[in-house]
């Protein structure tokens, strides 16, 4: 019999071997989970990064910690048992988003030991079909896809509107900095699109000031070429100028400026403390580096620049990942609201008294 959810303290945790640096899930019993480890390897061993393996090996504990608390094994999974995964997951309160990529990677992991996969069985409740035609490819319509043989079970997920920052917003953000390193790691975000993490890994030799462009290593370590915005260029020039180390360890563009780690290259947890500080201002709360991004896409969609070069731009595999960079706030409806309406009234002779 299983046993009852929250019959006992969970034991199993995510910890980094300090042999491979990987992210592993371990159980504080028994050891390291091996058939998730082997998993992880196998998912490093192809090439992805760092940042998926180590979201993969959480992901698998939160499953492990599932499957501990209910008295289920990873080889006598059937559909139905991933709406009770589904279910835990709703009395923990994670997000749907959340929910559904868990249950792609038990998808995975289950794929990764039984091949045949998890077949659907009595008691599942799997999304209704929906006729999408002839099933062409999307982009030219020339290749019919081959249909799935099953869908699998997934949470709805709301859409939700990101609103950027507006211009009061960024001079104020803009305001606060007093570095030039600061002032162009935001300058980039804003003006060029770059996440996080892609201003981090640029290196001295990326940015070309003469040329006017930054070479960026995104996502799935998929390089891209940006035009560096004028102002860009010139905060970068000056932070090269006049506050970089010229001894400094590392060859990265952006470095630490002091303390014992002057001249190492800056860390994500130095990043967030950069727009943390800023964002205890109420003004700025929503001030983070992907708001910024955001902005961004924002920015280039209001200025009538296309859809596929905002993709380019912002280094996106799929369209639709930059559909949600460009969906107007709601002041960018109210105005396009006002102009029309008083287009309207004007064409109806409805302001003369």
């Amino acid at each position: 019999m299983r046993a009852a959810c929250g019959a006992r303290p969970v034991t199993v945790r995510v910890a980094i071997d300090e042999v491979t640096g990987l992210h592993r899930v371990v159980d504080d019993r028994s050891g390291p989970v091996e058939e998730a480890n082997a998993f992880l390897s196998a998912v490093a061993i192809r090439g992805l990064s760092p940042r998926t393996v180590r979201a993969y090996a959480f992901d698998l504990m939160a499953i492990y910690r599932w499957l501990e608390v209910t008295g289920r094994a990873l080889a006598e999974l059937g559909q139905p048992d991933l709406l009770d995964l589904v279910a835990h997951e709703r009395r923990r309160g994670a997000q749907p988003s959340s929910i559904n990529r868990r249950l792609t990677v038990c998808r995975l992991l289950y794929s990764f030991w039984q091949p045949d996969g998890l077949g659907a069985e009595a008691g599942t409740s799997l999304p209704a079909p929906h006729y999408r035609g002839a099933g062409r490819d999307r982009r030219l319509g020339l290749h019919v896809l081959q249909k799935k043989r099953s869908l699998v079970l997934r949470v709805k997920e709301p859409k939700k509107l990101i609103t950027p920052l507006s211009p009061d917003q960024v001079r104020q953000l803009l305001r606060g900095l007093r570095r030039y390193r600061d002032i162009a790691i935001v300058h980039l975000m804003l003006l060029c699109g770059l996440r996080s993490r892609e201003v981090l890994k640029l290196g001295r030799h990326d940015i070309s000031l003469l040329e006017r462009r930054v070479r960026v290593m995104g996502k799935g370590s998929k390089e891209r070429i940006v035009p560096l915005a004028e102002l860009a260029a010139v905060s970068i020039e000056q932070y090269l100028t006049h506050e970089r180390p010229r001894d400094a360890a590392c060859g990265t563009l952006f470095v630490c400026l002091q303390g014992k780690r002057r001249g190492h290259a800056m860390t994500p947890a130095g990043l967030r403390s950069l727009f943390r500080h800023r964002r205890q201002q109420p003004e700025l709360k929503i001030a983070n580096p992907h708001r910024l991004r955001h902005t961004f896409g924002a920015d280039m969609a209001r200025s009538g620049v296309s859809l596929p070069v905002i993709q380019k731009l912002m280094g996106h595999a799929n369209p639709e990942m930059s559909l949600q960079y460009i969906n107007l706030s709601l002041a960018d409806i109210a105005e396009a609201y006002r102009v029309a309406s008083s287009r309207i009234q004007t064409s109806y002779d409805m302001n003369e008294p």
